[in-house]
Parts: structure tokens; C-alpha cells; sequence
């Protein structure tokens, strides 16, 4: 990896804001909210756009990213549509359901002369697939990808919100690519591919022209496509609370290590104990500091190998 730390100085992360109505109660989330919060918690300069309604639950969201030292001033505020909210279950092997309301504010994101401007001055634009369900955002999604910066995407495919057509558009923008390994089977099944997850990778970043994949396998770790070369790590084995916001962890941890110049095998490593890390706390974005990360990477440091 080139070192790419002194040329990154802000990163924009964009799309869904809601709160997760866990068992144990309501956290704020959204997949590009959780890697900003992470990315700002981690020390970088990260920056959130999103849309909420005007409610109550759309203000307390607010102030919960006031409270973590968060920029607000690229939330927007929906006139008509609510703030989302996300049902959401866990089962006995920690697997999570996602029940995802329609037609929220979120799904009206519009670019502003301040958002526009926003993604001008930014070096890094994260982005997910979820939060183009709909042509509005959808449409302000896609213009700030065509803007000269490094692109970094997040799928995630939540039935029924899954287009074949929307992710791929999406896919082909993308640098720097992020998904777990049943979306990697999933996509793959769309040309009938085998489940052998080496050669789906490399299917993966050849079709969509990525230069990075990130594949996360759960309690399994991860592997890295980087350039034709894959690395994997085995993960950390921690007291699962839940796995909400883990995968946003993982990417946000994977970013401050590449940032910086790491190794492959640094910044993979940091990226599954950050992803670990999470999983042991409730909700998906959870209180934390770097020592606690740096704890569970000392439960073994020697667990990536190339493949």
C-alpha cells in the first residue's frame, strides 16, 4: 500500500440516518452514519449528510451526533417524510433481521448548494447501496460519485430493497468496494457463479474494476483483494452482544489503517479487532476508545496469512 495519509484530509460519508429499534432498546444508526461516527472516534475527519424528519426522533438523532462531536450542518430536514426507523431482531446465533420501513426522510436526500460543496472539498466519498432504493437519492448519490475523489461503497442488500441494475450502477463507480460473504454469493448469483469465495473475489473487483474488496465473513474475520493479491485474517473470537454496526467498524477501521500507510496485513487486522470490538457493546454505534481496540488485536497478533 502507498501511503495516502497526507493526501486525505476529509472524508464525506452519505445516505441512510435512522434509529435501530433493538431488543435492548433504540440506537442511532444507518450504515454511513455508524462508519462516520467510527471515523471521527478513530481520528479522522469524517463528515455525515443524511435526512431526517421533523420529529422528535429526527432531532434526538441530532443531538446524538452533537454529543459524539459531530458536524450537523449537512443533516437535512424532511418536511413531509419521518425519520427512519429500523425493527430489528437478533436470533440464538447472533444473525440479525432487518425489518426497514419505506418512504422515510432519507429517501428524499437532495444536494444542496452546502452538500455540493461539501463533496468538492472532499478526498473521500463513502456511500451504500440501501440508500438509492429511490430515484431522488439515488440521483444525488450518483452526482456526487461522478466528482474526481476516492469512492468507497458499502453494500448492503436488504430485501426487498435489492436492484440488480441500481447496485451494479453503483458498483462500477466504486474504487474501493465493501460487502459481507453472503452478499458476495448473492451478487455472483446473479450470473450463476460457484459459492468459492477466492474466485468470487476476483470475479468480484475484474467485473466492477475495483481496486480494493473487502469481504467480511462475520465470527470468521475477513479477506482483502488488493490488486490481485488476497489476504485473509481468521478474526477475533469475543462475547458477542450483537453484530449491528460491526461491518461499519470493520470499514471504518479498515480506512484509518490504510490512510495511514500500513501494511495489508495491519490494516486488515485492526479492521476485524475494530469490527470484533464492536460486536462485544449493544447497537452499532457504541462508546469506545482506541486502547480497547488495541486489547483484542493483543489476543493474537499473527492471524493473517495471503491466499
Amino acid at each position: 500500500m502507498t501511503d495516502n495519509s497526507k493526501n486525505i484530509n476529509k472524508i464525506l460519508c452519505v445516505g441512510e440516518i435512522l434509529w435501530d429499534m433493538l431488543p435492548t432498546g433504540a440506537k442511532a444508526g444507518g450504515a454511513p452514519m455508524n462508519v462516520s461516527l467510527h471515523l471521527k472516534k478513530l481520528g479522522l475527519n469524517s463528515i455525515f449528510a443524511g435526512r431526517i424528519g421533523n420529529d422528535k426522533l429526527g432531532y434526538s438523532l441530532v443531538e446524538f451526533l452533537k454529543q459524539n462531536g459531530m458536524d450537523t450542518s449537512l443533516i437535512q430536514v424532511d418536511a413531509h417524510f419521518p425519520t427512519s426507523t429500523v425493527e430489528v431482531s437478533i436470533g440464538t446465533d447472533h444473525q440479525v433481521k432487518f425489518d426497514i420501513i419505506d418512504n422515510v426522510a432519507w429517501d428524499r436526500f437532495e444536494l444542496t448548494d452546502e452538500l455540493n460543496l461539501a463533496s468538492e472539498e472532499s478526498d473521500i466519498l463513502v456511500y451504500g447501496t440501501l440508500s438509492s432504493r429511490h430515484y431522488l437519492t439515488r440521483k444525488t448519490i450518483h452526482t456526487l460519485i461522478d466528482k474526481p475523489c476516492l469512492k468507497l461503497i458499502d453494500v448492503n442488500l436488504r430485501p426487498p430493497f435489492i436492484d440488480k441494475e441500481v447496485v451494479e450502477e453503483l458498483l462500477l463507480k466504486a474504487d474501493i468496494a465493501k460487502l459481507n460473504s453472503d452478499e458476495l454469493k448473492f451478487i455472483g448469483g446473479w450470473y450463476n457463479l460457484g459459492i468459492n469465495e477466492v474466485e468470487l473475489t476476483n470475479w468480484f473487483a475484474e467485473k466492477y474494476k475495483c481496486q480494493i474488496v473487502c469481504i467480511t465473513r462475520g465470527a470468521e474475520g475477513a479477506l482483502i483483494f488488493d490488486n490481485g493479491n488476497i489476504l485473509e485474517n481468521t478474526g477475533y473470537k469475543v462475547n458477542v452482544i450483537d453484530t449491528v454496526g460491526s461491518g461499519d467498524a470493520f470499514l471504518a477501521g479498515f480506512l484509518v489503517k490504510y490512510l495511514s500507510g500500513a501494511s495489508l496485513a495491519q490494516t486488515l487486522d485492526f479492521a476485524c479487532a475494530t469490527g470484533a470490538l464492536v460486536a462485544t457493546k449493544a447497537g452499532g454505534t457504541p462508546d469506545y476508545d482506541l486502547e480497547e481496540i488495541y486489547n483484542i488485536q493483543g489476543i493474537n497478533n499473527d492471524k493473517a496469512k495471503i491466499l
